[in-house]
């Protein structure tokens, strides 16, 4: 019903961030539980700055490039923002516990926090979505 539109948009952007949040609780809940695992290394989930390049790309009006050949890359390429998936990326970077476990259960309880947080946002930006419908329905 809201397809192509604004609001509908706003949804879809919301309801898909909404569920990379509870990808990341597992991901985060899979850390912890693994904190004492020898060389488990920890995980994370990557999505909003693929999504915000995505949406980015959608309004730029740049300056149209000639392709010469069909194997170019255009760079003028708009990405649209129903492709992008969360990625689960493995850390590889962090320095490990001597048993090969970079798990730091500080910073895994600091992450689950502002997920939470990040969770209770979305769903009140939604529900403010709906209470101005209903404000023009009414």
């Amino acid at each position: 019903m809201f397809d192509n539109t604004t609001f509908g948009k706003s949804l879809d952007v919301l309801q898909r961030t909404m569920d990379v949040s509870l990808l990341r609780r597992e991901v985060i809940s899979n850390n912890i539980a693994n904190a004492e695992t020898p060389n488990f290394k920890r995980t994370d989930v990557t999505f909003e700055e693929s999504l915000s390049k995505a949406l980015a790309s959608e309004g730029k009006n740049t300056f149209k490039m000639t392709m010469t050949d069909e194997r170019h890359i255009p760079a003028d390429r708009t990405v649209d923002y129903k492709t992008i998936k969360p990625r689960r990326v493995l850390d590889y970077t962090t320095q490990s516990d001597s048993n090969g476990n970079n798990v730091d259960i500080e910073v895994e309880m600091m992450d689950v926090v502002k997920n939470q947080m990040r969770y209770q946002l979305l769903t009140q930006a939604v529900s403010e979505q709906f209470q101005k419908i209903n404000m023009v329905v009414k």
